[in-house]
């Protein structure tokens, strides 16, 4: 390794400028206008070992090690031609077939997930999420559930999508790959089967024909009397299972959620029946469905639908229940995540702190990546976001447990995002948002989530069932009338292409984060971010490895340098755009939408805290914030301390309350609790063990 010259590539670890760009010597002469075009890797090599089978068994690794890969089963592959009507003998749970359709069935099963194997393994993935699977109300009157959420019997597979067996043999067969199978849950209400007197007819239809719902009823309506009467229609009674289902005395009943206030919770989610999840038998009936899943199954984990529907307390008990309970029967990392639908982490925090789920999708991360890398906004939102990171921090979350993702299937995908967003760029701009988009969530904190279809370029025209398009080909004309990114194929076709530029970048991003556990362990620093280039840059650095990353992104359409000052003498290129370094300075030249990810090859300097003060608190989105400043002995360009905090009562005893490893240093609470604190204890402790610890006082 040498000082002051180009840094060296390392053989097998390298994924060269390649990854993303992949360029030769003549692709450089290009203008900096046009991006590269991406690199080949061979056959051969992408095959030869799987990145699942370089990691940790699945029954001991830890959510922070996997790459997930979001599927949803009947756009994917069609395996067994003989389900896809459903069950004839259950009518509720039969028909729905139109292939031509984007609303509904299209055929695709869980054998054809199996079916698919290879193909997920050899993208570097080790678990998948599939949309939920269990036994749906197969048409309603405003669809198909061809997605999964309109569950009525929470006890077996959809016929539509195969049978218990069938998802036995997709868990064993993934197992032996070393790979997680994770089921998409709902506990928020089930398909549309409660009718209400004063809407429906006998029949269950409106009693008004341009009718589209029953308005939201408030609990002040509800104590006044005014209250719907519900009835099950006739050919749908006892249609729900368990039979506890099927009383309609366990549900809301009060017409649609008009998505604010009371109605957030205890509203129809677009007509489907709202579980009073507040009812104690509820939860206790729903932790028995779910725990018996987990036994019948094995699965490696839930994400769980619609979180923010349901009352925080129903979380309180049922996530700790849950995760004891496959603990109990042999999966100890059993894991959990919910959908959130909204931005901001004090809101997506509340669920993980106050509400005790282990996780959740980090929408903020969506949002903010989509803003900047789809629509050129301003690239301080990246830094604001994971400078936001401490409202995930208590006695037992952190963000590094987060899940990220770039596109779903609701809200839409990447090749959509970057078509609006730049409409007239050209097909390798498209191409090279979307790697680089990709190779900053997979070297973020975070779980990366891959959207089926992502890999392959997929478009789509919007969210919802217009970012549901195909594996298989396709007979939906506006699905077929896209052009894909990085592709001449189109919808029409097969799409499960290993030679997809793509699905290429994101085989050696699997590689690269499996073979430097600090990409997906480290902690994430704010390093530097440069609104007016367009640059945004960030360091990972893990306590166990004690070597610093740097990731450093030029997100503009034009050439750009960064000097970085650096506490090593020497670092590695590990993959992107080759970078120099000379008396402790980092130099990055970085051609449009590219990348530079570099390694020190020393451990990084210790930090050395003299002194803890506590800043002003104040009042942050309806929490408390106690801000920390921390002196240091020695002046580094970037500072690694674990700072812990302890409240501690009248009589002396201690309670972890939550670490902070990153700048800037807080402790943040709801303010209910942290009215409550008198006393804490702030510890200070650097990579030696080397701490000083200071008791601060909060009443005045």
């Amino acid at each position: 390794m040498l000082k002051a010259t180009t840094l060296h590539l390392l053989g097998m670890t390298l994924i060269t400028s390649s990854l993303l760009n992949g360029c030769s010597k003549e692709d450089h002469q290009k203008s900096a206008s046009t991006p590269n075009v991406p690199a080949e890797i061979s056959k051969s090599e992408a095959l030869v070992v799987p990145v699942s089978e370089t990691l940790p068994h699945y029954l001991a690794r830890d959510i922070q090690d996997d790459i997930f890969y979001f599927v949803m089963p009947d756009r994917f592959h069609n395996a067994n031609p003989a389900n896809d009507m459903g069950d004839p003998n259950r009518p509720i749970s039969y028909g729905g077939l139109d292939k031509t359709s984007k609303w509904a069935f299209h055929g695709g099963d869980i054998p054809g997930v199996t079916a698919k194997l290879d193909y997920i393994q050899n993208l570097g993935i080790s678990a998948i999420w599939m949309t939920p699977i269990l036994r749906n109300k197969a048409v309603q009157k405003d669809g198909f559930g061809h997605h999964g959420y309109w569950v009525v019997d929470f006890t077996e597979i959809d016929p539509h999508f195969g049978s218990n067996d069938d998802l036995k043999i997709l868990i064993d067969e993934a197992h032996a790959r070393n790979i997680k199978v994770f089921f998409d849950i709902i506990t928020n209400h089930t398909a549309d089967v409660i009718k209400f007197k004063e809407c429906h007819d006998t029949a269950g239809k409106f009693l008004a024909a341009a009718q589209k719902g029953c308005p939201f009823k408030t609990d002040e309506q509800l104590a006044n009397g005014d209250t719907y009467t519900p009835f099950v229609p006739e050919k749908e009674v006892n249609v729900k299972v368990p039979a506890w289902l099927n009383d309609p005395a366990i549900y809301n009943n009060q017409g649609d959620s008009i998505w604010q206030g009371e109605s957030v919770i205890t509203g129809d989610f677009a007509g489907l029946d709202d579980i009073n999840t507040s009812l104690p038998t509820v939860q206790e009936n729903m932790i028995n469905v779910f725990n018996d899943l987990i036994t019948e199954f094995k699965p490696d984990g839930f994400r769980i639908d619609t979180v923010k529907h349901v009352d925080i307390e129903f979380w309180q008990a049922f996530a700790p229940a849950i995760v004891k309970h496959a603990q109990s029967i042999g999966i100890p990392k059993f894991h959990i995540f919910g959908e959130v639908y909204d931005g901001n982490p004090a809101v997506l925090s509340d669920f993980t702190t106050t509400g005790k789920l282990p996780s959740v999708l980090d929408f903020g991360f969506h949002f903010n990546v989509k803003d900047v890398l789809y629509s050129g906004m301003d690239v301080n939102r990246l830094s604001t976001l994971f400078s936001s990171d401490d409202f995930y921090r208590d006695h037992d979350s952190t963000p590094l447990d987060l899940m990220n993702f770039l596109g779903n299937h609701d809200a839409g995908r990447v090749g959509y995002f970057i078509e609006q967003g730049f409409p007239n760029i050209t097909d390798a701009e498209k191409l090279q948002r979307s790697k680089l988009s990709h190779t900053f969530m997979y070297l973020s904190r975070g779980v990366p989530v891959v959207y089926y279809g992502d890999e392959q370029g997929f478009t789509g025209d919007g969210g919802d069932v217009d970012a549901r398009e195909n594996m298989d080909p396709s007979q939906v004309n506006v699905y077929n009338d896209n052009t894909l990114i990085g592709t001449s194929a189109t919808t029409a076709d097969s799409n499960f292409d290993p030679n997809h530029p793509i699905y290429k970048t994101l085989v050696n991003l699997a590689k690269l984060r499996s073979a430097h556990p600090a990409l997906s362990r480290g902690e994430h620093h704010n390093r530097h971010v440069d609104a007016d280039k367009h640059l945004y840059a960030f360091s990972r650095i893990a306590a166990d490895e004690q070597k610093e990353y740097i990731a450093v992104f030029n997100m503009s359409n034009t050439r750009q340098s960064l000097t970085l000052d650096v506490d090593s003498s020497n670092y590695e290129q590990l993959s992107g755009e080759i970078a120099t370094v000379s008396n402790n300075k980092a130099m990055f030249d970085l051609p449009p939408l590219s990348y530079s990810l570099v390694r020190a090859t020393e451990k990084a300097p210790l930090s050395i805290a003299k002194r803890i003060e506590i800043s002003n608190s104040y009042i942050d989105n309806g929490k408390l914030v106690i801000p920390f400043e921390i002196e240091f002995e020695n002046t580094l360009a970037l500072h690694n301390i674990n700072l812990s905090i302890f409240s501690i009562d009248e009589t002396g005893s201690r309670t972890f309350l939550a670490k902070d490893t990153t700048y800037p240093y807080r402790l943040i609470l709801p303010t209910e609790h942290g009215s409550k604190l008198n006393k804490i204890e702030v510890v200070t402790s650097n990579f030696d063990d080397i701490k000083i610890q200071k008791i601060i006082s909060l009443t005045p």
